[in-house]
């Protein structure tokens, strides 16, 4: 399937890291989603009931990351990803990439990408 449904550089904040200052305070992290999805049928339709919703994702994300408290961004992007595929069936695969600004000194951050499908843990 060649069709994504994308949100990118939806920045939030949660509570992450290993250093004990990183357990004290809200960290920003920055989250690209690119889910795989028919969209012919809700094109052809001009039907949103059809469509994965991406608000509705971005929410979901949103929601699950505030409300965590991980040590690792890849325990965050895995999380995420089981999240994306539980809660929208119109996803079949999931690409999650969880950036942390400002981590390393001299980059613009660093994180990881992940991808995830339905028919098993890597798409």
């Amino acid at each position: 399937m060649a069709d994504r449904v994308f949100v990118q550089g939806l920045e939030l904040y949660c509570v992450i890291g290993l250093q004990p200052w990183e357990r004290q305070v809200m960290q920003k992290v920055r989250i690209d989603l690119q889910m795989t999805a028919d969209c012919a049928p809700p094109a052809v339709a001009d039907d949103p009931a059809l469509a994965l919703d991406y608000r509705a994702v971005s929410k979901r994300v949103q929601q699950l990351v505030e409300g965590s408290s991980f040590q690792l961004v890849e325990t965050l992007a895995e999380r995420i990803a089981s999240a994306i595929l539980t809660d929208f069936p119109r996803a079949a695969s999931v690409t999650v990439r969880v950036a942390k600004p400002g981590a390393v000194r001299f980059a613009d951050a660093v994180g990881v990408e992940i991808e995830r499908s339905r028919e098993g843990r890597s798409a």
